[in-house]
């Protein structure tokens, strides 16, 4: 089964290098896991190496959330499209959503996953049998469930019933690697246990220099928005409404409304989100972590949403905003969806960049006749204010779970369970409030409450990898799917009910005989 064979391959980043610390890999040795994990120093660096998938990247290779879930995801969505730099065919096939079994982003994002889950399990094996200390043992297992759940988490998400492997791997006969489908729910209920484990044993937070690994509240803040997916579509068990409620309450604070006891809270200033001198802050449940300049692992995203050609700025103008035609304005976007007075809008967007090296300002006009002297909008959150010519190599973190949003993850499924109530709009409203909008109004509908929080979700953590995980769960009053209807919107009039989940990739197929397509892509 390629999967597996491509997952023992990426294993040499664990058994030639370990990381020595949080976020890089010191080659040094060639050895097998087996022979490699012996000490307490081996353990940390076989969980290291697990983290490793999540922001690994450089000039040729992408990874989960250093790049590949925007040009593998997101832009088959409503909200981006590939810009004049992005040339690659996989990429502009699934933005139109014509893509295949065989479309590369698709196969990598597979393949990336179960490399990842892959180390999880060999260290999970390998961790339980070395002797030292029996707090810190704990803890690291407790790391790789974490992981191994938030991994799965993305993969039943995407491909819907995957391959459902748990255990340490090592066979003599490629066939015995071969292996069928899981039933989704059979892999939800693997990340539920792996997540409620980890919760058990994972430290509240940590100190210098483990800031950035998974902690007790990102177990439970994850399992939170696990229930509320579980709840939505497809799966559509709305018992879990209630659980959603009540594990958010472990995490948010008192003043929410919550039991936690975390530290967690909004920043005052939105911006701050995305700054890398604000990350691992107060708002950072649990994020990818970026360093600049540091062997690959600096955030890639960076200059492809930057205008080409602006002097002293690398940019390439890979990624941009989706534009469709609204009423008379045929360049329509998300920017415009956005109130004049929300600050989010202007820490997500520029419409200009000003160049280092002359300090003149750069756009690019739209000829819309529409709206006068309407100009490009740019994604600017992963920006970093440091980088000049290097651009390729932000410092900015990805958020994959924070705070505003698991106040949203309270106020949908509180609504969704018992309707608009006061716990709902609080939530809500503090997470607008934030942004410098009013309160929601009140005596809101069930349904009139769902698509306003369904626009303040979309508005708050666009560009942060989730619309497409949010298109493809969400629903109106009559419990049916939005997501055909949302893309026709946007002008995505070819698509259908098949695209809601990613074909497996033909490769894996092809290698693995108890492997089978997705119905809707046979």
């Amino acid at each position: 089964m390629r999967l597996i064979i491509y997952s023992t391959l990426t294993l040499l980043l664990l058994i030639t290098g370990a990381c020595k610390d949080f976020l890089s890999e010191d080659p040094e040795s060639l050895i097998s896991e087996d022979q490699y994990y012996k000490t307490q120093a081996d353990a940390i660096n076989g969980i290291n190496a697990v983290y490793f998938l999540l922001n690994s990247g450089g000039s040729s290779v992408q990874t989960p959330y250093n790049t590949l879930f925007n040009t593998g995801m997101n832009m088959a969505g409503d909200d981006e499209d590939p810009g004049p730099g992005a040339t690659n065919p996989d990429v502009r096939s699934l933005a139109v959503l014509a893509h295949s079994s065989t479309n590369l982003r698709i196969y990598e994002i597979w393949q990336q996953h179960y490399a990842a889950i892959k180390k999880a399990n060999v260290a999970l094996d390998k961790i339980s049998a070395i002797d030292f200390d029996a707090s810190l043992k704990s803890r690291l297992l407790g790391e790789a469930k974490f992981l191994r759940a938030l991994y799965y988490f993305n993969l039943v998400r995407l491909y819907g019933d995957v391959p459902l492997i748990t255990e340490y791997q090592k066979y003599v006969n490629a066939a015995d690697y071969a292996i069928a489908k899981s039933p989704s729910t059979e892999v939800y209920a693997q990340i539920e246990k792996d997540l409620q484990e980890a919760a058990e044993v994972l430290p509240a937070s940590y100190a210098a220099p483990d800031v950035g690994r998974a902690t007790q509240g990102a177990a439970k803040a994850l399992l939170a928005k696990v229930y509320l997916t579980k709840a939505s579509l497809p799966l559509n068990i709305t018992a879990h409404y209630a659980d959603a409620v009540a594990k958010a309450e472990e995490v948010l604070s008192a003043t929410d409304g919550g039991t936690g006891n975390y530290g967690y809270d909004l920043f005052a200033n939105y911006a701050d989100v995305f700054l890398p001198a604000t990350k691992n802050g107060k708002e950072h449940i649990f994020s990818a972590q970026f360093k600049s300049n540091a062997q690959g692992q600096g955030n890639n995203e960076n200059p492809r949403t930057i205008l080409s050609g602006v002097p002293g700025l690398s940019g390439n103008y890979a990624h941009m905003v989706r534009y469709y035609t609204n009423g008379d304005d045929k360049y329509f976007s998300i920017y415009k969806l956005y109130k004049p007075n929300d600050k989010r809008r202007n820490a997500t967007f520029v419409t200009y960049f000003t160049s280092p090296s002359n300090g003149k300002k750069y756009a690019l006009p739209l000829a819309n006749t529409a709206v006068p002297n309407d100009s490009a909008p740019f994604y600017h959150k992963m920006w970093d204010p440091n980088s000049t010519s290097v651009t390729s190599e932000s410092a900015a973190n990805v958020a994959i779970i924070r705070y505003a949003e698991l106040l949203l993850i309270h106020a949908e499924a509180e609504n969704e369970a018992n309707g608009p109530t006061a716990k709902a709009y609080k939530s809500l409203n503090r997470v607008r409030n934030r942004a410098g909008l009013a309160n929601l109004t009140e005596g809101l509908t069930k349904d009139q409450f769902r698509d306003s929080l369904y626009l303040d979700r979309r508005l708050e953590v666009v560009f942060e990898y989730q619309r497409w995980f949010d298109l493809i769960r969400q629903k109106d009053g009559a419990g049916n799917s939005t997501f055909v209807s949302n893309l026709h919107k946007v002008g995505k009039t070819n698509a259908a009910d098949k695209h809601r989940l990613y074909p497996i990739p033909q490769s894996e197929i092809d290698n693995n005989a108890l492997l089978e397509q997705n119905e809707l892509w046979k």
